[in-house]
């Protein structure tokens, strides 16, 4: 069973490799609903891409239905409630096969995540009992109402108004931006200011008088999804519209939006495995000069980095996932709670992938070369959908920002004993050794503390110098937070890699440890980077001095000659279609 390590305390202390789910501890049944999902894909989603991108809503709802009767639509919804209440593993790997069709992809997530979970989590008995059946079963299409003009990462500060009415219920004014499903959906949660004042998330149906949306955005990608505003000129509702408490939407859509970023963190890696396999499968077919491109060393450079950066995306992903299961045996409200625990790592999560599968898909375009750059060829249509993904669920920077914030709260409160582990540093630091280890496996664990000290360095020292005025200085935070992210990711991949030393043939161990020292060592030398430039704005003088030496020393490296686990891991690639573990995406499929 996976140890729970909510909110940051995966940076205290060592976690063994035993505690954490990977994605070869799936079972058969679990691997079972991965191939159903992904075969629903391939079968009826990407022969239906064309009419998609012409923007034929009743082929998406017809395909809606069509993953409704596989229960694919109600993945967390318990089967008293019209849904299937599959396990958190599970509900990723539906997450993570949508991802590998854009548009539709997207259209899943808007209804599942943002409409379905919020009726879920904060629903009365009543308002799951009438909409879940018709949602899960594709019968009803739901949609998020949150964005405005002015409200875009500022979320509470929506103009959005519901004025109550004499004889009960709201009146609702304002309009709402970039609203996915916006074209076709029949239900939408909507959140709007209570005599403009008290934030509050409400359940309106499309056939609302009143009600009404706006012409198709046109978008740089995604254009077999519907994206539409949505106005809403005195749409009166009842009271039994409020969807959680008056005055408390801002629960709902907080909570809420860490679950989207949890799956969209499995929606970008299917993506990137998508992109990856088409890399390789080009690479490997492709001649210049003689020979197949996928033989010259600048390619195989590309591969191997794809892949190293998938590994880690993947595995936090499935450690979150292993998490999250642990902490939350029931479907609702459960775990909208753990999800709430696990803020830190849904934020890490969704900018771990969604840039892992932005930097794939860039290289696929140039390892496609011409090729890539035209519409006959899927890496350009793979490119341009993924874009929205560092946007998506809040951006990057949002994200960020919020990561480091709550890490810094836990630390203030005392949740996790950051401050004590940053004033025991000096002495940690001395007692390293002053070379770094050659065994592969004892570098990947000294990478990890090292990583995960250098976040805690940052962090205890930025405190010491800002105290309470250290949420204004943003640049620390993002310096903060990109360490935070290297150190979990690493963290996830060597722990995975450790672990399948054992158990495992001699060349997967061998792919597992040369992609996890990969990510070890190029994630040491950018956070080693990372902290040149931010210890000069938390410490000065003989401080700063000794700052600086403690992250050489923390981050310290062999001198090591990459390239033959860079061939072995692209000849894999090469060999296996971009799937250095499992089964290969097949091809024609669109990334998210």
């Amino acid at each position: 069973m996976p140890l729970s390590q909510p909110g940051g305390a995966w940076l205290i202390g060592e976690t063994s490799p035993g505690d954490v789910f990977a994605p070869e501890d799936r079972s058969g049944e679990q691997r079972m609903i991965a191939a159903t999902a992904q075969a629903f894909v391939d079968g009826e989603v990407a022969p239906r891409r064309d009419a998609l991108e012409a923007k034929d809503w009743g082929v998406a709802r017809g395909l809606l239905r069509g993953a409704g009767e596989l229960g694919l639509l109600g993945a967390d919804v318990p089967e008293e409630l019209g849904g299937v209440g599959l396990d958190v593993v599970s509900s990723v790997q539906v997450s993570e096969a949508m991802g590998r069709q854009a548009s539709f992809g997207t259209t899943v997530g808007a209804h599942t995540g943002l409409c379905v979970i919020p009726l879920l989590w904060f629903g009365t008995e009543a308002q799951r009992a009438h909409y879940l059946p018709r949602l899960t079963s594709g019968e009803l299409v739901g949609a998020y109402a949150l964005s405005e003009a002015g409200s875009g990462s500022d979320a509470l500060g929506a103009r959005a108004v519901a004025t109550p009415l004499p004889a009960g219920g709201f009146e609702l004014h304002g309009e709402k931006l970039w609203i996915t499903n916006g074209g076709f959906a029949d239900l939408f949660v909507v959140f709007a200011k209570v005599d403009g004042e008290r934030f509050t998330a409400f359940l309106v149906s499309r056939d609302t008088p009143g009600v009404s949306t706006g012409r198709e955005e046109h978008k740089m990608g995604l254009h077999g999804s519907s994206t539409a505003s949505l106005l809403l000129q005195g749409a009166r509702v009842g009271a039994e519209a409020v969807l959680g408490e008056v005055g408390k939407g801002h629960k709902v859509a907080f909570t809420v939006l860490n679950y989207g970023r949890f799956k969209l963190g499995a929606m970008t890696v299917g993506g990137a495995r998508q992109g990856l396999a088409d890399a390789s499968r080009y690479a490997g077919t492709r001649r210049q000069f003689g020979q197949p491109i996928a033989s010259f060393g600048a390619i195989q450079m590309k591969l191997s980095e794809m892949a190293a950066r998938i590994y880690a995306a993947e595995s936090a992903l499935y450690r979150l996932a292993g998490s999250v299961e642990h902490d939350g045996q029931t479907p609702h409200p459960a775990r909208g709670q753990v999800l709430e625990q696990h803020a830190v790592e849904a934020s890490i999560l969704k900018v771990l992938a969604s840039e892992t599968l932005q930097y794939v898909l860039d290289e696929n375009i140039q390892i496609h070369g011409g090729n890539g750059f035209v519409r006959d060829y899927p890496a350009e249509g793979y490119y341009r959908d993924a874009r929205v993904n560092r946007i998506f669920e809040g951006t990057n920077e949002i994200n960020r920002l919020l990561l480091a914030g709550q890490l810094i709260r836990r630390a203030v409160k005392g949740e996790v004993p950051l401050l004590a582990m940053a004033r025991a540093l000096p002495e940690t630091v001395l007692a390293l050794p002053v070379q770094a280890p050659d065994d592969p496996i004892a570098l990947l664990q000294h990478v990890s503390r090292g990583l995960r000290s250098g976040t805690v360095l940052l962090l205890g020292a930025a405190l010491q110098r800002y105290g309470q005025g250290l949420s204004e200085e943003q640049e620390v935070l993002l310096w903060l937070a990109d360490l935070a992210i290297d150190a979990y990711a690493v963290d996830s991949a060597a722990l995975r890699a450790i672990r399948l030393q054992q158990g495992t043939d001699a060349d997967t161990a061998a792919r597992h440890r040369h992609v996890a020292l990969l990510v070890a060592c190029e994630s040491a030398m950018r956070a080693e980077l990372v902290l040149r430039r931010a210890l000069p704005a938390v410490l000065d003088g003989d401080l700063l001095r000794v700052g600086l030496a403690a992250a050489r020393r923390l981050l310290k490296l062999p001198d090591l000659d990459q390239r033959p686990w860079r061939r072995v891991l692209a000849a894999a690639c090469v060999d296996r279609s971009g799937a250095l573990f499992g089964e290969a995406p097949r091809q024609g499929m669109l990334s998210v």
